[in-house]
């Protein structure tokens, strides 16, 4: 009888979902629980990481790259840390590992934590808490002490005009200005020819340009000056007068200084290096190379051929004056990193008894794109050297003007250093080549000079924070 009952126990199968259902409830809810207790984790997880990330950032902002205290540095990190990691589901606000390690101008910050996610489920999971860790690193170099020397191209080929209708109109008006003498004498420069009484007319194309307003290369090239020494409207930090460097240099809380020069056949100084104030005070002084007849300089009248640009011999001047550099760091006998800033149009123009790969004219006249072999003398000592490229472009007047002249003289020395185009030329890759890498800039007829000097300058100048895991 037993038997018989319990063998009809054994077999019968109107309740097996019911039994099954219970057997499974049990591994059922110990993963639910465990899936909960785990997504929260790596939520917790997720939110400690960017606290991490945010404490990593501001131990190597520019304000704690100059600090010097380690202990300072940690303190705002575990602040920075503390303020984000300060959650609810925690057992305890984990405490960071701060690791700090200075190499020169860069130091590199790691946050690391370890924390303890409170389960939803103990009794599921056998434990109160689960473990998360995370860490994040940052790396960022302070912005060095840098001593800049500003080398300005101030030959007659900046004398060009800064627009198309600038050059229409310096050739419309020095065409009236010869009618008697030379007839033929149209000038798209606006050379400040200190003989005028040779070509004809009562004014030199410097005065005729001053008379008529009209816009040069030159005067681009000292607005461009000046913004970077005297005077920026846009500077982030409130309460800082001054121009582009001294901006640049209270959000780097770091030293500037400049010195100013104009070159043409020889090098022209303006200001020794100083304060970017007392240098911004002789920006008015950049001007136009005084010439004589053919270009000649003054007061020399014995004139055999026109020319007026070494950029070669101006950056070898330029290169005895300048003491080699420092790593730019504030530790004691640290000195200044140094940097040539030159804004020319890239072709030398200068008697030369050797000229590699150029073209001649008569009595030895050099017309070449730069010659880079003194860019790379500079860069071997460590020098920087930035390059704004005013490109140098064909002198034709504005058709709509009804003036249209094509300079027969560009297209016989000059126009194949500008092919296929003038920022891909010879004379646009040897200029890149004198730059340090990534600090080349160019700019045509027209183009805002200011902004792609001050864009060269802030790149040069400014270091950012990184983070690197």
């Amino acid at each position: 009888m037993l038997r018989r009952a319990v063998l009809r126990f054994a077999t019968d199968r109107k309740a097996n979902v019911a039994v099954i259902f219970a057997l499974m409830m049990v591994p059922t809810i110990f993963l639910l629980g465990m899936a909960l207790d785990y997504t929260q984790a790596l939520r917790k997880r997720e939110q400690l990481n960017a606290a991490a990330d945010a404490a990593a950032i501001a131990a190597v902002r520019p304000a704690m790259l100059t600090q010097t205290d380690k202990d300072v540095v940690k303190a705002t990190a575990e602040a920075v840390f503390a303020a984000k990691a300060n959650l609810a589901g925690l057992s305890a606000t984990p405490t960071p590992t701060v690791s700090i390690v200075d190499s020169g101008l860069a130091r590199t910050i790691t946050v690391s934590y370890t924390a303890q996610s409170i389960n939803n489920f103990p009794g599921v999971l056998g434990k109160q808490t689960w473990q998360v860790n995370g860490s994040a690193t940052a790396k960022a170099s302070s912005a060095p002490n840098m001593n800049f020397y500003l080398l300005m191209d101030d030959s007659p080929s900046m004398g060009i005009g800064a627009t198309a209708t600038d050059i229409s109109n310096l050739i419309k008006y020095t065409a009236s200005a010869y009618q008697s003498a030379k007839p033929s004498q149209e000038c798209g420069f606006a050379c400040h020819q200190t003989n005028i009484a040779h070509d004809g007319g009562t004014m030199d194309n410097l005065a005729i340009a001053r008379q008529r307003n009209i816009t040069l290369r030159i005067d681009l090239v000292t607005s461009a000056v000046n913004q970077l020494l005297n005077s920026w409207s846009n500077c982030p930090q409130s309460g800082i007068s001054g121009g582009v460097m001294q901006c640049m240099a209270a959000l780097n809380n770091t030293t500037y200084k400049a010195a100013l020069y104009t070159f043409d056949l020889g090098l022209n100084e303006l200001a020794k290096l100083t304060t970017p104030s007392s240098a911004g005070a002789q920006v008015s002084n950049i001007s136009l190379m005084p010439v004589a007849y053919q270009n000649c300089v003054v007061p020399t009248t014995n004139c055999k051929t026109d020319n007026g640009t070494d950029i070669a011999g101006a950056l070898k001047s330029i290169n005895d004056i300048m003491p080699n550099p420092g790593l730019g760091s504030n530790t004691a006998n640290d000195t200044p990193q140094e940097v040539v800033f030159l804004v020319t149009d890239g072709v030398e123009d200068k008697i030369a008894a050797i000229c590699p790969n150029a073209t001649f004219a008569s009595n030895s006249r050099c017309q070449q794109p730069l010659d880079t072999t003194m860019c790379t003398t500079i860069k071997n000592r460590g020098i920087k050297i930035a390059v704004l490229y005013t490109e140098y472009l064909q002198l034709i007047a504005n058709p709509s003007t009804g003036i249209q002249k094509t300079d027969q003289w560009y297209m016989s020395w000059i126009d194949k250093y500008d092919q296929p185009t003038s920022s891909t030329g010879k004379i646009a890759q040897n200029l890149q080549a004198c730059a340090s890498p990534g600090f080349y800039k160019s700019v045509q007829s027209g183009q805002n000079i200011s902004d792609a000097l001050k864009d060269l300058f802030i790149k040069v100048a400014s270091s950012t924070a990184s983070l690197v895991q």
